[in-house]
């Protein structure tokens, strides 16, 4: 794809096609979930004078709260982190369904007229550099045609994961089952499941919230698992923070609660990496006490591989080991043989009766959104680019992406991300400078953009850029050291490079 800039972009635009006129903005902020209405809220407020507009591939905001909609769907952190740093969250659950989440999200971006900025039905899917003018030429999707924006600086806030579909291993004998299969990322309107047998396949955080969430409805629901997964369960009131709310006010008690909760997060991942066995028989300990006596603890909640090497699922009140101590739920671990018209055979010859089948197997991921980027007419391949803080990428320059924690709330991340980005963006100005380009360091080792072993992360690790093995080059999932890095850390380190139009 050849470079665009802002002269070509206007000729397009008079000249015919149908990419219309481009709209010229300071900062193009891609997607309007979780992370990219907090970046805008943060990015209006302390740079009030800077133009911004964000794009939506879908019909509303709200990205994955708005996308996900099967039963019980929920956080899987505290929102007391999960929540923005500067709104406040003030319901009494600290662990929200996913409405409360979504109505969250939506309500931040109307209290500051974010939403005004919001271009929905426009899917990015390339965007080129031009060093000439030092400008972004993005080219969108929208209602069969093209729309054309151009940028000084591009912002991705897109997730990590395939929004069109999730991930759907191939299952022996499909056609024979008679019953209905979903996948949770494709969860049909009405899909009646009472007094149905269902087996839900998978042990990670969707399988964990399904089966308490359909089970008394359902005649039964089976969790089938490959392998045990770490599950821990956390109250779904958090009474200190309810406390504190009251004595300290919105704003304090939230603040005092965030940091609270921050500590108890970093605690534990710690402990569970110098501390494994420990941890584990915690968790053993804890699940033993929530579960029918004589129950196999170890065959079904005892992975082989330690916590936090995969995520931790939660389990809100205990409520799946409620489920199964209450004879609505129980658990399976086994390979499936194939799918029969009644149910699942598996390779041990067991059968499981089943209505419906929902393969709870995780998700696809899709590396910055699936836009191809191009700099100064080359196309950026990413596994042979260095992420720089976790969130630029070596050769690419005004370019930032959000990607949040694996041990932690994703936000937690956003939030300090898009701080580095109004950080950066003042930078430029006050400094007299167009562009910035992080400049890789040969020297450094490649290592894994993630240190994580869940499978829908290294089915899809190979597509993305690598981390190095030393800062700024290496991701560490740490807030502590983030915000030191990324909110009180120099801008000006020795890596980016600082250029006005023009310049090489």
């Amino acid at each position: 794809m050849n470079t665009v800039t802002d002269t070509a972009a206007g000729r397009a635009a008079d000249g015919g096609g149908d990419a219309g006129a481009a709209e010229h903005v300071d900062v193009l902020i891609v997607g309007a979930g979780l992370s990219g209405i907090g970046a805008a809220r943060q990015l209006k407020a302390a740079l009030p004078r800077r133009t911004f507009a964000i794009v939506e591939a879908r019909d509303a905001a709200g990205g994955t709260w708005d996308l996900f909609r099967y039963p019980g769907v929920r956080s899987d952190s505290d929102m007391h982190t999960l929540g923005y740093r500067f709104r406040p969250w003030t319901a009494a659950e600290a662990i929200a369904d996913g409405p409360s989440i979504l109505s969250y999200i939506r309500d931040t971006a109307a209290e500051a007229g974010i939403d005004q900025h919001i271009r929905f039905g426009h899917r990015v899917v390339a965007a080129s550099w031009s060093p000439a003018n030092a400008r972004w030429s993005v080219e969108a999707e929208c209602d069969g045609g093209r729309a054309r924006y151009v940028a000084r600086f591009l912002y991705l806030c897109t997730g990590y994961y395939r929004y069109d579909a999730g991930y759907q291993p191939e299952l022996p004998g499909l056609a024979e089952f008679g019953g209905t299969v979903v996948h949770p990322q494709s969860w049909p309107d009405g899909l009646d499941y009472a007094g149905k047998r269902v087996v839900v396949v998978g042990s990670g955080a969707t399988a964990v919230t399904l089966v308490p969430a359909m089970a008394g409805t359902a005649a039964h629901v089976t969790m089938l698992q490959r392998s045990p997964s770490y599950v821990g369960a956390l109250p779904s009131v958090d009474k200190a923070a309810n406390w504190l709310r009251r004595v300290l006010g919105d704003h304090g008690g939230y603040a005092v609660t965030r940091w609270k909760n921050i500590a108890r997060q970093t605690l534990l991942y710690r402990l569970s990496r110098s501390r494994p066995e420990l941890v584990k028989s915690m968790l053993r300990k804890a699940a033993i006490r929530q579960l029918p006596d004589g129950y196999d603890v170890d065959v079904h909640f005892r992975p082989d591989y330690n916590p936090w090497d995969q995520r931790l699922c939660l389990a809100p009140d205990g409520d799946l080991f409620r489920a199964i101590r209450q004879g609505q739920a129980s658990v399976v671990t086994g390979r499936i043989g194939s799918l029969t018209p009644a149910g699942i055979r598996l390779e041990s010859g067991e059968s499981l009766d089943a209505d419906i089948i929902v393969t709870a197997t995780g998700l696809r991921l899709l590396a910055l959104g699936g836009i191809t980027l191009t700099v100064d007419g080359h196309e950026v391949k990413l596994p042979e680019t260095m992420a720089y803080k976790g969130m630029m990428i070596s050769g690419v320059p005004n370019f930032a992406y959000t990607f949040g924690y694996t041990n932690a709330s994703w936000t937690l991340r956003a939030d300090l991300a898009a701080g580095y980005v109004v950080r950066l963006v003042r930078y430029l100005s006050s400094h007299g400078y167009d562009a910035c380009v992080p400049v890789r360091d040969e020297s450094v080792a490649e290592l894994p953009l993630l240190d994580f072993q869940s499978g829908y992360v290294q089915r899809s690790l190979h597509e993305f850029p690598k981390a190095g093995a030393r800062g700024p080059w290496r991701v560490v999932m740490s807030y502590p050291h983030d915000l030191r890095a990324l909110r009180y850390g120099r801008i000006s380190d020795g890596h980016l490079r600082f250029t006005r139009a023009g310049e090489q």
